[in-house]
C-alpha cells in the first residue's frame, strides 16, 4: 500500500462525498486506501457514505462514539493506515488532477522531506494564503500566513493541514499528532517537531487541491466564538508565558492602530 488517505468528518456528509469523488475520480497510479474517520456526526454521515460508495474497494469507515476532536480522530485514522505515505486530507477538500501522483512522487524523490503540502485554491480560484513563518515575540504584530508565488517546490516553515502529506520518515520520527491539541495548532506543532528532526516542510505548487476553507470547523463553532478555541492550543504550544506575552503585544497593537485611526 502507497498511500493512506485519512478524512476525519463530523456532520459534512455532502462535502466528504465530494471529497472522495475527487480521488476516485483522480485515482493515483499507485495502490491507496481511503480511511474516513467520523467523530461522533449527528447527521448520519457514515451511514450515508457506506451507501454511497457501497462496492468500493479500499474505502474504510470508522465511527467515534463520541465527538473526539480532530486531533484525535486523524489519529485513529493514522493507526489503522496501512500506507507508506499518510495524507491528512480536510474533509471541505476537492482534489484536482495529478495532485496525489505529484505529492507522493515529490515526496520519494526527496529525502529531507517530512511534510510536503500542495498548493490550495479558494474557490473562486486564487491562491489561499496557507504556509506560515513559525511566530516569534519579534513578529507578532504582523503574523500573516502567506503562499509561495515560485512555481517550484519551496521549504517553508509551515503549513496548514489541509493537505498534510506525511512521509515515511516523519512518521517513523515524529508519528502521529499530538494528542495535548484539540483542533487547532497541531499542523504548526508537527511541522515544528518534523524540523526539529533535521528534516523538511515543502510547499508544492504541480499539486493543486480547492480548500473551502473554514467550512470543516463552521461545524464546530460559530465564527464569533472560533477565536475562543484557540487558546487552549495557543498555550499548549506555545506556553504560558509566551502565549500571554504574544496576546498583550498583539492587543496593544490593535488598540494602537485605532487610536491612530481616530
Amino acid at each position: 500500500m502507497k498511500l493512506s488517505i485519512i478524512i476525519a468528518s463530523y456532520n459534512t456528509f455532502n462535502l466528504t462525498k465530494k471529497c472522495i469523488e475527487s480521488i476516485l475520480k483522480y485515482k493515483p497510479s499507485f495502490k491507496l486506501e481511503i480511511i474516513v474517520v467520523d467523530d461522533g456526526s449527528t447527521d448520519d454521515s457514515a451511514s450515508k457514505l457506506r451507501n454511497h460508495f457501497k462496492g468500493v474497494k479500499n474505502l474504510i469507515i470508522i465511527e467515534n462514539l463520541k465527538n473526539s476532536g480532530y486531533v484525535r480522530t486523524n489519529n485513529r485514522g493514522l493507526i489503522k493506515s496501512k500506507g507508506e505515505y499518510k495524507l491528512l486530507l480536510n474533509s471541505d477538500t476537492v482534489v484536482h488532477q495529478g495532485a496525489l501522483d505529484n505529492l507522493v512522487d515529490f515526496a520519494s524523490i526527496t529525502p529531507d522531506a517530512g511534510v510536503v503540502a500542495s498548493k490550495l485554491l479558494n474557490s473562486d480560484k486564487t491562491t489561499q494564503k496557507s504556509c506560515y513563518h513559525f511566530p516569534t515575540i519579534f513578529n507578532a504584530i504582523n503574523y500573516q500566513n502567506f503562499a509561495p508565488t515560485t512555481s517550484e517546490p519551496t521549504v517553508v516553515d509551515a503549513v496548514v493541514g489541509a493537505v498534510f502529506l506525511i512521509t515515511p520518515k516523519a512518521y517513523k520520527l515524529v508519528g502521529g499528532l499530538n494528542p495535548k491539541y484539540v483542533s487547532y495548532f497541531e499542523d504548526l506543532d508537527y511541522c515544528r517537531e518534523v524540523h526539529r528532526k533535521g528534516l523538511k516542510v515543502y510547499y508544492l505548487p504541480s499539486s493543486i487541491v480547492t480548500h473551502y476553507h473554514g467550512q470543516t470547523f463552521k461545524k464546530l463553532s460559530d465564527k464569533d466564538n472560533q477565536w475562543k478555541k484557540l487558546i487552549p492550543s495557543s498555550i499548549a504550544y506555545h506556553g504560558y508565558i509566551k502565549h500571554y506575552i504574544l496576546f498583550i503585544i498583539s492587543w496593544l497593537y490593535q488598540k494602537l492602530r485605532l487610536v491612530l485611526r481616530s
